[in-house]
This record gives C-alpha cells, structure tokens and sequence, in this order.
C-alpha cells in the first residue's frame, strides 16, 4: 500500500466525483489533504458536504481558471492531484469557450504554481482525447483527436502538462481514466441515467445504442492515482487506466436489466444523439503500461460494479430526482 503518511497533498476538483473518492481515499491513507472546491454563492462544497472525511481535510474556495486562488492553494503542497475541469460533451457544444477557460487556462494555472513550487502534478486525461478508435485496443501512442470542444480542451490540456515536464523538467504524470461510473457520478453520465430512469419505470430514453465504451468502477480509477503518485518511474509519463474490455450501450442496458432483475426498453431520444462527427464510437483500452509501470490493475468487474452503483443510487434517490436529458 502506498505510504502517504504526512505527505502534503492538494486536489483540486474535489467537490466532484471521482475528486471526492479520490481525496476521502488520501485521508484514510494519513495524507495531509487540502481540497479545491469551486466557489459559489451558496457555500456547498459538492460531494464533499455530505463526506464524513471533509472534515479532515483543509477545504479552499476557488477558482481554478484564476491564477491567484490557485497559487494559494498550492502553498506548501508536495502533490497536486489535478481533477478540476469542466466536463460534460454536449454542454460544450453549446459553451465551448467556458471549456477551454476552464480545462486549459485552468490547466495552465496549476502548472505555473508547481513550477513555483516544485509539487509533483498528477493530471487528469480522459479517453475521450483519443476520439473513435483508429485500431483497438488504445495504447497511449493512437492519435488524439478533437471530435468535440470537451476532448480538444483536454487535448490542450494535456500538450500544456507535456509542455512543462519537456521544457522546464516540471514532474508530472498523465492519467488518462477510460469511463468511469459509480456512486455519485452526474446524470450526464450513461449508468446513472439509465439506472435512474429504470428505477423510475417505463422505457428508458437514450441516443445511439451502438457506441462502444470501456467502463470502469471509481475505487479502480481512485487507485490508478495514487499509483501514479507514488511510482518515481512514472514522471513524464501518460497512463490509460482501463479494463480492457468494451461494450455497447445497448449490451450495457441489458446488463443493467439483469442486475436489477427487470426487462428494459431503450427508446431514441433525438436530443440525446451527439453529431455524427462528434461521436466517439469505440473506445477500448490497452493499460499495459499501467499494469508494468505502476503496478495497477481494475479489481471490480463491471456487474459487481453497476451492483454496488445501484445500491447507492437506491439510498440516494433525492440527488437524481429528475430523469430529464441533462447536459
């Protein structure tokens, strides 16, 4: 088990959902946890206002798109764990300037207060930089392709950390998670619209049922961090953190079905089908790196994983009340 012990660390982003796994697993691994939350005018600290761990951790208000309030949280700090980021492909479509404000300025900004301050930058990728597969499975070499202003704001994102550790020796690692679901994760996301709309009843209203995804539960991805943190071998490095195994949105209804003991329909809702340019149609990861360099490797399967999903979504009904196309 890593050792972190005392170790200094910030994560920013982490009022969201896998920030708010991943900093309440660094407290119960004895780190000195400082959180960066989004400030808002109502005071909530996102997923971390209902976390038993939050008040073990030193929580900051912010703005991770300005240079001063993330300078100050990263005073001190050995390890920033860099989550925040704007997420959400249909949104950006519609706001595709607030992306790059906020996935690259905001990238940009962290990178500049390390290099102040010397931290180590683990930061946050997504599969979705790598668009429709080229040739399956995805290793971290396949072309990186912008099919929406989310993934090229991540595209961007990703240059500027490479920039910094190439240019300035800046340490970083690149974690490039592939679809990861569970307990607390947004409507946006395919398992928790599809489980709430089923709790619900009556057909369950989707977009293309074809594309292919690589799924994998939060503990695992959460895991994948602190693997990257704690390897010195990994520093320059980028990591897909992937089962290595895919399925349709169609089969994963069907999975989800079988889960909770109920037939399902799946019926198109237009408004939910991405431009045909934009969607990603196959993602499926090669994580032999992860596996050789960092020692990780998924531990829950996909069935445990949407299990343990729907019992939490079965205890929180009231954070996914409504069932209407979220962006």
């Amino acid at each position: 088990m890593a050792d972190f012990k005392g170790k200094k660390v910030l994560v920013t982003g982490a009022c969201g959902f896998i920030g708010s796994h991943l900093a309440e697993r660094l407290v119960a691994l004895g780190a000195d946890v400082r959180a960066f939350v989004h400030y808002n005018s109502l005071g909530t600290k996102g997923w971390l206002d209902h976390s038993k761990a939050a008040a073990e951790m030193d929580c900051r208000f912010g703005d991770i798109a300005d240079p001063d309030s993330v300078r100050d949280a990263m005073t001190d700090r050995d390890t920033v764990f860099h989550l925040a980021a704007l997420i959400g492909i249909p949104y950006s479509y519609i706001a595709p300037e607030s992306y790059v404000r906020t996935n690259v300025s905001g990238t940009l900004n962290v990178l500049r207060s390390a290099r102040e301050t010397g931290a180590l930058v683990i930061h946050t990728s997504t599969s979705e930089v790598y668009g429709t597969a080229r040739y399956v499975p995805i290793d971290e070499e396949h072309p990186l392709q912008g099919q929406s202003p989310y993934s090229a704001s991540k595209i961007g994102a990703d240059k500027l950390t490479q920039s910094f550790h190439l240019s300035f020796g800046l340490p970083v690692v690149t974690v490039r998670p592939f679809n990861t679901y569970g307990p607390r994760q947004s409507m946006r996301a395919i398992i928790p619209t599809i489980i709430a709309q089923a709790l619900k009843g009556g057909s369950v209203r989707l977009g293309n049922l074809g594309p292919t995804r690589d799924l994998n539960f939060v503990s695992d991805t959460v895991e994948g961090f602190i693997c990257a943190a704690s390897t010195p071998q990994a520093i320059g490095g980028t990591f897909n953190l992937g089962s290595g195994e895919e399925i349709s949105i169609g089969g994963l209804v069907d999975l989800i079905a079988k889960v909770m003991k109920r037939p399902l329909s799946p019926a198109l809702e237009n408004e939910r089908v991405r431009p045909s340019g934009s969607e990603v149609e196959r993602l499926l990861a090669d994580a032999s790196q992860a596996r050789t360099v960092l020692g990780w490797a998924p531990a829950v399967s996909l069935e445990e994983g949407i299990r343990r999903t729907l019992e939490w979504l079965q205890g929180n009904t009231e954070y996914y009340r409504s069932v209407s196309y979220v962006r």
